[in-house]
């Protein structure tokens, strides 16, 4: 079976893409042999065109739990119809930040906690994988997903401790990395540290490029895998395959399994 790049997480529905259009970015990502987990809400059905190269996802931000948010319960009935159709895979961002604007006492925490917890709970019960952006909160995030059962789940733009991302490995979760990890010498250490089998390729599109205040596209996810590769003293074919075969054990449902 022949392999590309797959891109684990990125937000082509994102209003930076506006001009650009979908399907423009589909099409550029294809030339480069770039598969799609794309994260989105509103834009779904435009992703339909596109099966055999994108995978939309749905999540709730923890700090969008309030009452102008939708209804939790309500989130598994409309994933459930919405799989039939597209092969949806749930995301799940996970923010806890101790800032003032974010979460300033441990009431707001506790409340994005129920917030990922539920969302969690309905990955596991329509066995879906949770995308998973753990920002300041990684080793409680890890130990979260842990104790709800999570068993497949890439965490994306992972910034906690070699110590924690080992625990992650034990429990069988995934590292994604985006192009501006080339730019961050404290996280190859991390990178370092991770079993290849552990490591997916993302973009983060149309964020986290190799240069700051510059778009980035699907398209650029090779320069994710050659700075892999350079720490890892391997070839650049080899980190593309072993992170594909990741992300096909990750998302199953995107190759029809």
């Amino acid at each position: 079976m022949e392999y590309g790049f797959v891109d684990c997480h990125c937000h082509i529905s994102a209003r930076e893409f506006e001009e650009v259009g979908t399907k423009k970015i589909t099409q550029q990502a294809e030339k480069r042999s770039a598969n799609l987990m794309r994260h989105s809400f509103s834009c779904m059905q435009n992703l339909i065109q596109y099966p055999d190269l994108v995978a939309p996802s749905f999540g709730i931000h923890p700090v969008q739990g309030g009452s102008a948010a939708p209804p939790l319960f309500g989130i598994s009935l409309f994933i459930n119809d919405v799989i039939l159709v597209i092969l949806l895979f749930l995301l799940v961002s996970r923010l806890v930040w101790t800032t003032p604007w974010c979460a300033p006492t441990q009431q707001d925490r506790d409340d994005q906690t129920t917030v990922f917890v539920k969302q969690l709970d309905i990955a596991k019960e329509l066995d879906l994988p949770v995308n998973v952006h753990s920002r300041s909160a990684a080793k409680v995030t890890t130990v979260t997903m842990r104790e709800r059962g999570v068993s497949r789940a890439p965490l994306h733009h992972f910034a906690g401790t070699p110590s924690v991302a080992l625990e992650g490995v034990k429990a069988g979760y995934f590292f994604s990395f985006p192009p501006a990890v080339c730019r961050n010498q404290q996280r190859d250490k991390l990178i370092g540290q991770i079993p290849l089998e552990h490591i997916c390729l993302e973009t983060d599109s149309p964020a986290l490029g190799l240069e700051q205040h510059v778009r980035n596209e699907p398209g650029n996810i090779a320069l994710s895998c050659h700075h892999i590769a350079n720490i890892k003293g391997l070839s650049p074919q080899t980190v593309q395959l072993i992170t594909a075969q990741n992300a096909e054990r990750l998302f199953p449902k995107a190759n029809g399994r």
